[in-house]
């Protein structure tokens, strides 16, 4: 089961998109990016973007890996 954004993205599990929002939305804030939802994004370097995707994967690992113990 799986949708299509706009940008070609497919969501895999769907549910997990307002948690996912709210990450990004809290990852951003903490590296400088206030109201990082209503940014165009393109309008921000590689490394802001990058920096905001980098730390939500880095958290969403150390996540899986607690959830293994």
């Amino acid at each position: 089961m799986s949708s299509n954004n706009s940008n070609g993205n497919r969501n895999l599990v769907p549910e997990a998109k307002q948690g996912l929002n709210r990450l990004k939305n809290e990852v951003a804030s903490e590296v400088g990016l206030q109201n990082y939802e209503n940014i165009n994004k393109g309008d921000l370097t590689s490394k802001q973007n990058g920096s905001v995707g980098g730390e939500m994967v880095k958290r969403m690992v150390e996540s899986y890996e607690q959830s293994m113990k």
